[in-house]
């Protein structure tokens, strides 16, 4: 296998960044945390491509390393410029470094040393060694009532070995998939690595997608087994199993079934098929499985078309759990025991990383929350658990800060004052020690009082008081998110990457920390920035072992994504600093190019209107092929606790910002399309504020209105992640942005001139 897996990366005429040294590193929040992530993004682990690539061809950037000419990069109107066709096609016989067909095999990245050189292994080889090392340590733990439930690594390895022996009994074939539709559970992990083991695709499958949207996944996948988590998500495949040639069998593993059915089956009824099974047919096709092959597929939740299924090596996988755990600096269970709780999608590649994979690696615990997690739940499991790292999606540390918020307004003034200075302690401290400056070795004495005060009652109020390591990713995060954050002690690590890099490209750490970047690359991999801009923007190309194989039967489409020379174009605009820190500053696909040709990056505007009004929650700027820029607003409203459907009553923080601003609103009809106006009037002056910053008068905000439904995942607008689906707003919302566009005049000349700054 060796001669098919070998390969150096290209130069990169200086745009390479080399793999950066490793870093170490109050109340219930009853139905704050709406339901972020029941598909999280496709996204992210963090930032994750959700669009389709082959749709942006006007403004993509060219992927070839070699000086582009300068008649290419002089056009202002678009970022576009020349790309390889196609990408190298290998001698007969031997693997490519990508493919479309589930069968077929990939020459690896390797490196010459480090960690891009170790050996490669498969998932079955990965997993037996936790076994070795750490078989009678807790593997997963969960509670059933009132009853806490868990199975060591050998005991979890069993009973992957006897699930694979049971879907090889009920037919799975070899490259065929085992789709998986349900919450976080041991199932749902055993289901996914039994899969694995006995030759077949691991493939989860949104707990959110219509019956059309399962089968779309199953169809291409091949499925030849279902697993469902209840009797709500067996009725989708029944609904489009005639619709489904490859399906021989559905598995339910939560609750009593409520009918039989032929080739249907309980949890217990699969397991016992597998039990008394002979062990040598499936040791024949795990020895037979090499590192280079397919083994899971994540589909990709995008905005625009069908989702397109990302095919992970077994070297994807044990791979990047290497180089991630390695890089966080997770402790060996031998010496400390990590603990993680599931929560997030496990269909999305970074839940599965964290929760699944990476913790296997160090010999961690993964602890299941409650299926109503991301409806309240959450902050109990925290509390019990006491996880020694937690990833969060943006939308999940946006809800803390604002229950936070609200408890703490309700509070005496004598606490407000005390909460007040030291999160101003705090965030002094951190910001000090995040610059490096010469004081960054004395910790001032206030901040140790601080931390006895607050701190340290904040985060044991959250369950966070194990926990040296914060993620967020799967989405931007505001600002001011994460200096609220920083000034309670608890930094958040930003995480970047995407499914077809098998999660995280670069972390944050705490020796490798800024506010707004998401850190620098994991150990092995590699960072071009492609076609930069004079303010060094470019689009962000991936090299490393954790680059994926390419789009199952979509060869078009895997061509999009990976140049002639192998490297993964992103399709995100970024930059880096001075010390290789990697910010990121847009997507290709969401530049809007104005009529007069201005290339406007649409995420910093609409950040910097979210905090200069904060009872803003979401903001969308128009103004692609258009004269001027617009924005479609909406404020904090409370949120379904069952249906994650956003309501017509405004939050605590809202109704009290609007007591500040003299308006009595409690309710978002009241605000909307500016019928309050002490509310408009501020939206305008904050609005102004942000306008008083532009670079240009054509990057200034002209109109606005505030819609009269917030943005959600249950009405289409936001992704699994809370990723804008700016394509869907922009059509649900045609007229109200068509009604911007009526006059004729444009703002900027003289019969409508902006106004003064």
């Amino acid at each position: 296998m060796s001669e098919a897996v070998v390969m150096e990366p290209p130069r990169a005429d200086g745009f390479l960044e080399s793999s950066c040294g490793v870093g170490d590193s109050a109340a219930s929040l009853d139905d704050c945390i709406v339901d972020t992530a029941n598909e999280s993004s496709e996204e992210d682990s963090a930032g994750e491509k959700e669009e389709e690539i082959g749709q942006h061809n006007e403004v993509t950037c060219s992927t070839k390393t070699t000086e582009v000419p300068a008649e290419l990069t002089s056009n202002a109107q678009t970022v576009k410029a020349q790309r390889p066709s196609s990408l190298a096609v290998p001698a007969a016989g031997e693997p490519g470094l990508w493919t479309s067909q589930g069968d077929a095999e990939v020459k690896l990245r390797m490196g010459e040393s480090g960690l891009a050189a170790e050996t490669p292994l498969t998932v079955n080889q990965m997993f037996t060694l936790a076994v070795e090392r750490y078989g009678d340590y807790k593997a997963l733990s969960w509670k059933e009532g009132e009853q806490q439930k868990s199975l060591t690594y050998r005991e979890y390895y069993q009973s992957c070995r006897t699930a694979a022996k049971s879907f090889m009994k009920l037919g799975l074939q070899r490259y065929h998939g085992v789709g998986i539709l349900g919450f976080n559970s041991s199932e749902w992990f055993i289901a996914d690595i039994g899969a694995i083991l006995a030759g077949g695709f691991a493939v989860g499958i949104y707990t959110t997608n219509s019956p059309e949207a399962c089968q779309y996944v199953a169809e291409n996948c091949k499925a030849n087994i279902i697993v469902v988590e209840n009797h709500k998500q067996l009725q989708k495949i029944l609904q489009v199993e005639d619709k489904l040639p490859h399906l021989k069998a559905i598995i339910q593993y939560k609750d009593a079934l409520k009918e039989k059915r032929p080739n249907l089956y309980s949890w217990a009824e699969f397991m016992e098929l597998g039990r008394d099974e002979p062990d040598e047919p499936l040791d024949a096709i795990i020895s037979s499985q090499k590192p280079n092959q397919c083994c899971s597929l994540i589909y990709t939740s995008g905005t625009t078309g069908q989702p397109k299924g990302v095919m992970l090596s077994h070297d994807n996988i044990t791979w990047t759990a290497l180089s991630t755990s390695r890089h966080v600096r997770l402790k060996d269970a031998t010496l400390a025991q990590e603990v993680v709780v599931s929560y997030l999608p496990l269909s999305h590649i970074a839940a599965q990383m964290v929760d699944m994979w990476i913790t296997m690696k160090v010999g961690g615990m993964t602890h299941f929350a409650q299926p109503d997690a991301l409806k309240g739940s959450l902050v109990n499991t925290l509390k019990e658990a006491r996880p020694t790292a937690f990833m969060g999606v943006p939308r999940v540390w946006e809800k803390m800060q604002e229950k936070m918020k609200s408890v703490g307004a309700k509070s005496s003034t004598v606490r407000r004052k005390v909460a007040a200075w030291a999160k101003d302690v705090g965030l002094q401290t951190n910001l000090t020690k995040m610059n490096q400056s010469a004081a960054a070795g004395r910790t001032p004495f206030s901040y140790q009082i601080a931390k006895k005060l607050v701190f340290k009652k904040v985060r044991k109020a959250l369950g966070l008081d194990r926990c040296s390591k914060c993620y967020t990713g799967a989405a931007p995060i505001t600002k001011d998110t994460l200096e609220f954050f920083l000034s309670l002690d608890i930094p958040l690590y930003e995480l970047y990457g995407m499914s077809e890099s098998s999660g995280p490209h670069t972390i944050s750490s705490p020796e490798a920390f800024k506010l707004t970047s998401c850190g620098k690359e994991i150990p092995g991999c590699k960072t071009k920035l492609h076609n930069p801009d004079e303010e060094g923007n470019g689009e962000i190309c991936f090299w490393g072992r954790h680059v994926f194989m390419g789009y199952l039967n979509m060869p078009d489409k895997t061509e999009e994504a990976l140049d002639a020379e192998g490297w993964l174009h992103s399709g995100d605009l970024g930059k880096h600093d001075k010390k290789g820190f990697l910010f990121i500053t847009g997507r290709i696909k969401e530049l809007i190019i104005t009529a007069g040709g201005e290339n406007i990056p649409p995420v910093p505007i609409e950040d910097a209107v979210k905090e200069a009004v904060p009872l803003i929650n979401n903001a969308m700027l128009i103004g692609d092929k258009r004269k001027f820029l617009s924005m479609l607003l909406t404020v904090k409203c409370q949120v379904n606790a069952e249906s994650g459907e956003p309501e017509d009553e405004l939050t605590a923080e809202a109704v009290e910002i609007c007591r500040k601003l003299g308006s009595n609103a409690t309710k978002v009809s009241e605000v909307a399309s500016g019928r309050d106006r002490a509310v408009h009037t501020a939206i305008q002056e904050g609005i102004n504020r942000v306008n008083e910053n532009a670079t240009s008068n054509a990057q200034r905000i002209q109109k606005w209105i505030i819609l009269d439904r917030d943005f959600s995942v249950t009405g289409g607008e936001l992704g699994p992640t809370m990723k804008l689906k700016r394509p869907v707003v922009a059509k649900m919302y045609k007229e109200q942005i068509e009604n911007f566009y009526k006059e004729l005049a444009t703002p900027t000349t003289p019969d409508a001139p902006l106004p003064p700054k």
